[in-house]
C-alpha cells in the first residue's frame, strides 16, 4: 500500500482541505443549506472526475494539443491569482448570488473550486508522474487500483471538510470566516504567482534561460 499512502498523502497537501473551507464558504455567502451542500457534492466530485480523467488521458492530452505542462501551470497561476485578489478584497465571485433567488446566479462548483482550487496543475502533474509508476509498475492492475483508492480518499476527507465548514463558521463568527478569507486569499494568490513563476521557468528551460550552469 505504498502506492496508496504517496498518492493519498501527497493529493492531501495538494488540495489543502483546510484551506479549502474559507475559499468555500465565502463562494456560497448568501447561500442555503441544501445549496451549500448540492455544490460540495457537484465540487467534489467534479474534481473526483477530472482526477480520474488526466490520471488516463492527461498526458496524451496535453500531447495531442500539444500544451507543455509548463504552461498548464502558468494558465493555473493566473486563475488562482484573480481568485485570490478576488477573496483577500472581499469582492466574493457569488457576493451578488446570495440576494437572488434559489438556483440563480453563478456556478462556482466547477470554477473556481472543483478547477483549480481542487485540481489544480500541482494535482494534474502528479497524476500524470503516477500514470508513469503505473505503467512500469509490477502488477499495473494492482497499482492502479491503489492510486485510484487514493483519489477517492482524498475526495472524501475533502468533501467531509467541506460539509463541516458551516460548524466552523457557527465557532468562529463572520468575522472570524472573513478574516480567515482573506487570509486565505492573500496566500492563494501568492500560490498563483508561485506556480505561473515556476511554469515560467519551465517554459523558459529549452532555450538556456533559468537553468544552472
Amino acid at each position: 500500500m505504498t502506492l496508496f499512502f504517496a498518492t493519498f498523502a501527497t493529493l492531501l497537501a495538494l488540495i489543502n482541505p483546510l484551506e479549502a473551507m474559507p475559499v468555500y464558504l465565502g463562494l456560497v455567502e448568501g447561500k442555503t443549506g441544501a445549496q451549500r451542500r448540492s455544490i460540495a457534492r457537484r465540487s467534489c466530485l467534479y474534481a473526483l472526475a477530472l482526477m480520474f480523467f488526466f490520471l488516463i488521458f492527461g498526458a496524451v492530452l496535453l500531447r495531442a494539443f500539444g500544451v507543455p505542462l509548463s504552461m498548464a501551470r502558468i494558465a493555473g497561476g493566473v486563475i488562482l491569482i484573480k481568485l485570490g485578489f478576488s477573496l483577500f478584497s472581499g469582492s466574493s465571485l457569488t457576493a451578488q448570488s446570495g440576494r437572488a433567488p434559489a438556483g440563480a446566479g453563478e456556478d462556482v462548483s466547477f470554477v473556481p473550486l472543483a478547477m483549480p482550487i481542487m485540481f489544480g496543475p500541482g494535482a494534474m502533474a502528479t497524476l500524470m508522474g503516477m500514470t508513469s509508476v503505473v505503467k512500469e509498475a509490477h502488477e499495473a492492475l494492482i497499482a492502479f487500483a491503489e492510486v485510484s483508492l487514493a483519489i477517492v480518499a482524498t475526495m472524501a476527507v475533502t468533501f467531509a471538510a467541506l460539509m463541516g465548514a458551516k460548524r466552523v463558521e457557527h465557532r468562529i463568527g463572520p468575522r472570524g470566516v472573513d478574516a480567515a478569507t482573506r487570509i486565505v486569499g492573500f496566500f492563494v494568490s501568492g500560490i498563483g504567482v508561485g506556480m505561473s513563476f515556476q511554469g515560467l521557468m519551465e517554459a523558459l528551460q529549452p532555450y538556456g534561460i533559468g537553468v544552472a550552469h
